[in-house]
């Protein structure tokens, strides 16, 4: 039998203690798939204010040298109900005192002091996990400072670890001057190692130094090789081509499945769909529309950027008016965007409507409720909610990119296959020809019923991305 690992999980945010996006909800599945799998899990993340003090039982304290003087963590533990230890690092300055998680004045020094921590959390300790897994920029210096002060610890030596791109977008720019302010060797600095166009990006720190890296689908982990999807950082995963591996994100189906989904007006499943549509109704009155006549409803649930597609959305307003459809949007993101969107619901109340807002529960509602689940994405490393919509029989329309491309089938009527429909170019000729192929398919029953149960079908569990992780960390333990 294989032997049980212990993994070091380092993440800036974990559902449901701080959430701002899909990394939260990653998190959270993963650790618990691991278990599940019969390995030990310990998450370590930031204490933020949103989290009532004290998160847990005191685990001890350690000294953290940044900024250039040593700053006390203290560390909370609790276990939750599936059996993951659950690790805050406390330091009121960085973490307990703020109310954004991001996009502060230090953010350089915060999370520089959140990776030493982490590391640290096990040092003071005497503890030796198998290794070490880093997630986003925020993260990227755990797998550096492995190497540059850990590396023939007595405790700690040689650990390996294995670093995740959720965004290759937001990559963790700062001055090299940071280098003497968190007492990096000096010849960090050089491009081999932390350098990026004059600066220093954690992203490439932990590209560069983790023995594994992966990304959050196959797809995507081709595509961030090229320009298109790059942003500027496509040469540096060139040079880890060799170590570098997509494994797509699984779904929690204890939260996400509308057999149980205690949000929902009536419970369903792939045997009987009957209870769609009762969520149908009960979200068309919730959000304020006519119940009559039964048009297609489209639903959204998103950040609305650019990124995302959804000015391309705005743009094509008068092809959504001109379609015999109705479209609910939930979601906040740029003012522009918004105003399009907006824009819809004043031209046609009776069909449009909006919630510029992010409500857990109106989210359910809007997957089980909606029959056509819209995402046309510019660019998108895994995507959860096209997944989510296949379970609960909505079926999406996306971009083909990233991992919308590994979870969404195109439909082909005349061989009966198919979850799905999917456009390339991102524009709104693209999109409304998708959205119009879908209209068409709805209006035959029985090809639609089959397109509907083929995507509840479909299993996405976390087990199977989890049994992915586990090959990918002995392979990183393989190479320490």
């Amino acid at each position: 039998m294989a032997e049980s690992l212990h993994v070091a999980f380092v993440t800036p945010e974990m559902a449901p203690f701080v959430k701002t996006g899909g990394l939260a909800d990653i998190s959270a599945a993963l650790p618990k798939a691991l278990v599940r799998l019969g390995h030990r899990v310990t998450v370590l993340l930031p204490r933020y204010a949103s989290v009532p003090f004290p998160p847990g039982e005191h685990a001890g304290q350690a000294a953290v040298w940044v900024d250039p003087v040593h700053r006390q963590a203290d560390f909370f533990r609790q276990r939750t109900d599936c059996g993951v230890e659950v690790v805050f690092v406390e330091h009121g300055p960085f973490f307990g005192s703020r109310s954004r998680y991001y996009g502060e004045g230090d953010d350089r020094l915060r999370f520089a002091f959140l990776a030493r921590a982490a590391i640290e959390y096990f040092r003071v300790r005497g503890e030796r996990p198998s290794l070490f897994h880093a997630h986003d920029w925020q993260t990227g210096l755990v797998p550096v400072y492995l190497k540059a002060f850990y590396w023939d610890d007595p405790t700690l030596r040689r650990l390996p670890s294995v670093f995740t791109i959720h965004n290759i977008a937001y990559q963790g720019h700062f001055g090299l001057d940071t280098l003497g302010v968190l007492g990096l060797p000096r010849n960090l600095g050089q491009p081999y190692a932390l350098e990026f166009h004059g600066g220093l990006s954690y992203l490439k720190g932990g590209t560069v130094f983790a023995e594994m890296v992966n990304t959050v689908s196959p797809t995507y982990a081709r595509e961030i090789q090229g320009a298109e999807h790059g942003y500027g950082f496509e040469g540096v995963v060139r040079s880890r081509a060799d170590d570098l591996v997509g494994i797509l994100n699984g779904v929690d189906y204890d939260e996400w499945d509308p057999a149980r989904d205690r949000h929902l007006a009536r419970c369903y499943d792939v045997r009987d769909a009957a209870g769609k549509t009762a969520c149908k109704a009960d979200l068309l009155r919730t959000f304020g529309l006519p119940e009559f006549p039964d048009l297609p409803l489209v639903g959204v649930i998103s950040r609305l950027v650019w990124l995302k597609g959804f000015d391309i959305v705005a743009r094509a307003w008068w092809d959504f008016v001109e379609r015999p459809l109705r479209m609910v949007v939930l979601g906040t993101g740029e003012h522009g965007i918004q105003e399009g969107l907006r824009h819809l619901q004043l031209r046609d109340p009776d069909r449009f409507a909006v919630r510029f807002a992010y409500d857990e529960a109106l989210a359910h509602k809007v997957m089980a409720g909606s029959d056509i689940f819209l995402m046309p994405s510019r660019s998108e490393p895994c995507g959860l909610t096209q997944m989510y919509a296949l379970r609960y029989g909505t079926v999406p329309v996306v971009r083909s990119t990233g991992g919308l491309v590994d979870t969404v089938e195109p439909f082909d009527a005349g061989a009966g296959t198919g979850t799905g429909f999917r456009f390339d170019t991102p524009d709104g000729t693209g999109l409304v020809w998708a959205l119009d192929r879908a209209l068409s398919a709805a209006r035959d029953r029985g090809a639609w019923d089959g397109l509907r149960r083929r995507g509840m079908s479909r299993d996405f569990s976390w087990d199977r991305s989890a049994r992915e992780y586990v090959e990918l960390y002995r392979r990183a333990m393989g190479k320490a």
